[in-house]
């Protein structure tokens, strides 16, 4: 874990209610948490604990029913839905299980889309997005299409997608659900390498017994809630 001692994100009393009809449905019930700049954390815990809820909430992808949630001193709850796209776009990555490649574009078309949305010129994306994937294994695949990649390969596209623009903080959301166990390690080593050396803060939702184990500091939910917050020495 980084020797930095930002807080990055900050969950304070927390609450979410989805609506089943006319019956309210809480899946996270005043859920405090704080993430520092450089962690690599696991969000863990039954299925309906919360800890997809809290990842969107801490994504902008959600916002809370009551509550405040903050990405380096700003309240997302207070901004408006351009203003939460711009910051998803320049300061979080996003690594899903299902790895949500466009399927027409190839591996360099996909890890490079971020920078063409923050305008950056050609040359220098090339520049990048040609290292980024050679960071992650990838050389020499960057004109392949999803189809012609393994789930692990297209997976590493998609975490060299989620850091390409050196967001503030990358999540992941059961990264390893959809690969072999060979695969997970790969992928666990890739993003543990990332994160001791370029300082890439890394929140994990996992049932994945192999990202507890790689994980800094696990926190434990059950019934919108941390139960337990341990940090490994």
């Amino acid at each position: 874990m980084s020797t930095e001692s930002e807080v990055i994100v900050k969950l304070e009393r927390v609450e979410k209610i989805y609506k089943q009809g006319s019956i309210d449905v809480p899946a996270l019930r005043g859920l405090d948490l704080e993430i520092r700049r450089g962690e690599f954390m696991a969000l863990t815990g039954p299925s309906g604990s919360g800890k997809t809820t809290a990842l969107n909430i801490i994504g902008g992808l959600d916002k809370p029913t009551r509550g405040k949630a903050f990405l380096q001193g700003a309240d997302m709850a207070e901004m408006t839905r351009s203003e939460r796209s711009r910051l998803r776009r320049d300061k979080i990555g996003f690594v899903f299980q299902a790895y949500n490649l466009v399927p027409v574009l190839t591996a360099f078309e996909n890890a490079e889309m971020v920078l063409r949305l923050q305008g950056m010129g050609a040359a220098e994306r090339r520049e990048k997005v040609v290292q980024l994937l050679e960071d992650v294994g990838l050389k020499g695949m960057e004109n392949r299409r999803p189809s012609e990649m393994s789930g692990g390969q297209q997976q590493r596209v998609a975490i060299a997608r989620a850091i390409a623009s050196g967001p503030l903080v990358t999540l992941a959301d059961e990264p390893t659900a959809n690969v072999d166990s060979a695969t997970a390690e790969l992928l666990l080593q890739l993003m543990e390498r990332l994160n001791t050396e370029r300082n890439v803060t890394f929140i994990f939702s996992t049932h994945d017994p192999r990202v507890m184990a790689r994980a800094h500091r696990l926190v434990h939910m059950v019934d919108g809630m941390v139960e337990t917050d341990e940090v490994k020495n």
